[in-house]
């Protein structure tokens, strides 16, 4: 500006009606010449407005125009991130819903230009029960599907009730076991709202498979073809089995499109599969996406307990095929012989490749351990090959303050199928600790199979994984594995003291690493790594031989206590405030305790902020 001002009192020696058009073509001429010409910043919000049932999701998105920045901070009533009584919002922009209606009932999200921060658009929220008839039928034990399905003349079996209920109506089942299987064949509305199944208040319904068998080859003991809006709350779903191949068992299976459909509170366990080999299949709860263009969306699973479950090749939480827009959140996954949670793609469940993969996803708040494939017949030998959850094809999703511990690897990120990868997925926050092989691993397992890209990687917490000493490490990259991060993370080795496992040239440069804490029993000249298929002794040859961690140090991360553990850090850690701050699209507003993200001077490296 001095530059251009100086220019005007140049050129006062021109008449004043000739000047301030010179002025403009020369101020216009100088700022394109310069490059320094901008477009004023604006941002929208799709969609502008929307009406959501309790614990609902619903993708938002922003544009940002005028600015090469096009990161927004959501918000929602002006509180980033949101909270459990107005919804909560991603950093992706997908929003959940609270448990229960607010006060006011209509919330604002907003999306805020991280360009110019005067710049924002918002959308409104209007939060309706699940429910709305007003209707009510009950199931009881002691009931006939003959009676009128009142509180004094309940039905016998959920199937009947699931036979007669219509959109917005609920179903309370008195507490009991129900041998049977349920499928359900209608759908709630938008405007009537959900159709609810759910345990009467204060009692537990037990839907109980033990004898049941298995039709079509595949079933669940709840099963959801093609229907929309609906909720399945509060029962204990047990002992559905399979000892054959190609037979499989499923507590809660749905296929097809459809939307809004909620699983809460449920407790799903022994449901088992007990032949060999990898056609051997059972799964806890299985959603997949089966058609094409239509989609499974808008899915939530939560405050569910899967445990106890022998899953054979399967997964006890599988969302698989055509499935957008999904949050599986605050659930305990345990004590399982195969994948805790996985979001897949490319497996042919969709009938169009395009639409062939889980996305828009957000895996939040769950606690995953004691899952091991050790055992499980349908793999031979030892094999540690167990995730506690696993994106597998997956793209557009969020792993973001999970904790897990006792699993054989702890995040994986990969696909399976040659030419295809998982993408855009930020891993962040989490606790992995005392697994049996790598802690996080990204990357295709052989060369013949897909790889990973875009995958972020950032403030962790790694301890003593690799436990069984399989060579995997505490961070393992595999097979084509591509535009990668891993940064802002602790990294302490176990007894093996391999820290970063870098063992194929499928790319040259798979992922870069920097701002890390390392740490193992071996100490610094000890500990291993391997980079690019070549093995190091000591932190100081991988450095200079990889060209990574430039501002990663090697040091006693100091935990408050490695036996519990208690992987808080002490406030003279050297992980405290020595952090790259990349943002907080990435990093996130909050840490894993739910503390806000960046106090002090700088962002710090690990799960927890200081």
């Amino acid at each position: 500006m001095i530059k251009l001002f100086s220019l005007f009192s140049a050129r006062r020696k021109y008449d004043l009606i000739s000047r301030p058009a010179l002025c403009l073509g020369l101020l216009f001429l100088l700022l394109m010449a310069s490059g320094t010409a901008t477009a004023q910043v604006s941002v929208t919000i799709s969609p502008a407005s929307v009406s959501l049932v309790t614990n609902a999701t619903q993708l938002f998105t922003a544009t940002v125009t005028g600015s090469s920045n096009t990161a927004v901070t959501w918000q929602v009533n002006a509180v980033t991130g949101g909270n459990s009584t107005i919804g909560t919002i991603a950093t992706t922009g997908l929003y959940l819903g609270p448990a229960s209606v607010p006060n006011p009932a209509s919330v604002t999200v907003t999306a805020i230009s991280q360009a110019d921060a005067t710049k924002s658009a918002s959308a409104t929220v209007t939060l309706l029960v699940a429910s709305r008839s007003g209707i009510s039928f009950y199931v009881s034990t002691t009931g006939l599907d003959t009676a009128a399905g009142t509180i004094s003349a309940p039905w016998r079996t959920i199937q009947h009730s699931a036979n007669m209920v219509h959109a917005g109506d609920t179903v309370n089942v008195r507490g009991g076991t129900y041998i049977e299987y349920v499928n359900i064949t209608a759908s709630g509305s938008a405007s009537a709202g959900l159709i609810t199944f759910q345990s009467y208040p204060g009692e537990t319904a037990i839907v109980d498979g033990t004898g049941l068998s298995i039709p079509g080859g595949q079933n669940g003991l709840f099963t959801i073809g093609n229907q929309s809006y609906l909720l399945i709350q509060g029962f204990e779903i047990r002992n559905y089995k399979s000892t054959a191949k190609n037979i499989v068992p499923v507590g809660i299976y749905v296929f097809g499109s459809g939307s809004y459909l909620q699983f809460l509170n449920n407790h799903i366990h022994d449901i088992t599969v007990t032949s060999s080999g990898c056609n051997s299949n059972a799964l806890g709860m299985a959603i997949y996406g089966s058609a094409a263009p239509a989609s499974l969306n808008n899915i939530t699973i939560s405050g569910s307990q899967l445990d106890h479950l022998k899953t054979g090749c399967s997964e006890s939480i599988s969302l698989d095929g055509n499935v957008d827009t999904f949050a599986v959140v605050n659930n305990q996954v345990h004590d399982n012989n195969n994948i805790g949670i996985d979001s897949i793609g490319f497996e042919g469940v969709s009938p169009n490749v395009a639409y062939d993969m889980a996305r828009h996803g957000l895996i939040s708040g769950n606690t995953i351990y004691n899952i091991t494939s050790n055992g499980n017949p349908s793999y031979t030998g030892n094999c540690n090959c167990a995730n506690g959850i696993y994106v597998d094809g997956g793209t557009q999703i969020l792993v973001e303050r999970n904790l897990i511990h006792n699993v054989d690897i702890g995040i994986e990120m990969a696909s399976e199928h040659s030419g295809h990868t998982t993408s855009y997925v930020t891993a962040r926050d989490n606790l992995i600790y005392f697994g049996n092989s790598a802690g996080i691993s990204i990357g295709g397992y052989a060369n013949r199979v897909g790889g990973s890209d875009h995958i972020t990687i950032v403030n962790n917490t790694l301890l003593q994984n690799d436990a069984n000493k399989t060579g995997s490490g505490e961070f393992q990259i595999q097979f084509h594995a591509t535009n990668n991060i891993f940064e802002n993370n602790i990294v302490h080795g176990g007894a093996q003291g391999l820290l970063v496992h870098d063992f194929t040239t499928s790319v040259a440069n798979p992922c870069t690493l920097n701002y890390n804490v390392y740490n193992s029993p071996l100490g610094s000249t000890g500990s291993l790594f391997t980079w690019q298929k070549i093995s190091h002794t000591g932190y100081s040859g991988y450095r200079s031989a990889s060209g990574q961690d430039a501002n990663s140090p090697f040091a006693d991360p100091l935990f408050v206590n490695l036996t519990t553990p208690d992987l808080h850090v002490q406030s003279t850690s050297p992980a405290v405030n020595a952090g790259t701050n990349l943002g907080s699209t990435v990093v996130g507003p909050v840490d894993y305790a739910g503390n806000a993200r960046v106090q002090g001077a700088n962002i710090d490296i690990g799960a927890y902020e200081q």
